[in-house]
């Protein structure tokens, strides 16, 4: 596993640590926020990438403290290694408060719940020592309970799920109309409704975005390609909306 800078100055810092994965897993990006020496992981991934995903983190703090971990939501890409996270370091997790009843079934220890925090519907502000992260919701994008993080320093809106791309070779987007071909489909299927998004979209609007990084594939950088992801969603008819009729009764046998 390796680390890309995202942007630096003289007391903050963003890292993209590069997916770690087999065939048998999707890949995911994980990011690291770092300001005056206090940092905070998001969507730290599962038990296959823990350990990795640790050892990137306690280099790139270079002494200094995870004070957070933030949820976007409760898929186990994102959550299944939270209870190794809490027992090593102090840091306080952050998720979506519907799931915070749910995240324990990944083994979570009773001695470690009462650092599993909720964030309520409306979202909220993550104070990282003196840097004031935005929790913005992203309900039904896929999760029920979905939150993006939007950093006002270097103008970064962590996406999770809404912009992954899967099977491209390059981490910023250049070109987007041959882009949306690796998005399309996913974002067919696991996006709830065209309703949800521009929701999303009117109060993504009101941010500074430069960069939209999502949790799988490539980046968009710049407000012109920023702009482009906006209009896209909503224009996207995906999830409840391409339900014209029932699916029929299943025939299929799916035993050996």
């Amino acid at each position: 596993m390796s680390n890309i800078t995202l942007f630096e100055n003289s007391n903050h810092a963003n890292y993209l640590l590069e997916p770690f994965g087999g065939e048998e897993m999707i890949p995911a990006n994980q990011h690291l926020i770092i300001h005056e020496g206090r940092g905070i992981i998001l969507d730290p991934g599962g038990h296959k990438v823990y350990s990795h995903v640790l050892s990137e983190v306690s280099s790139l703090l270079k002494g200094g403290q995870l004070e957070m971990i933030f949820l976007s939501h409760q898929d186990p890409d994102i959550v299944a290694a939270l209870n190794g996270w809490l027992m090593t370091t102090d840091a306080v997790a952050y998720s979506p408060e519907i799931w915070t009843r749910f995240i324990p079934h990944f083994g979570l220890d009773r001695f470690m719940k009462h650092r599993l925090k909720g964030i309520p519907d409306e979202g909220g502000i993550l104070n990282l020592h003196g840097c004031e992260l935005i929790a913005v919701p992203a309900h039904f994008l896929h999760s029920v309970g979905n939150f993006h993080l939007f950093d006002p320093v270097s103008r970064i809106l962590y996406t999770g799920d809404l912009g992954a791309s899967v099977g491209e070779d390059y981490r910023v987007v250049s070109d987007f109309d041959r882009h949306v071909p690796l998005m399309d489909g996913f974002h067919r299927r696991y996006m709830t409704s065209q309703r949800a998004l521009k929701a999303w979209a009117a109060i993504a609007r009101k941010l500074p975005v430069e960069t939209i990084a999502p949790q799988h594939g490539a980046m968009f950088q710049g407000r012109d390609m920023v702009e482009r992801f906006f209009a896209w969603c909503e224009t996207l008819s995906c999830g409840v909306d391409l339900m014209d009729e029932a699916y029929p009764l299943p025939t299929q046998r799916l035993n050996p």
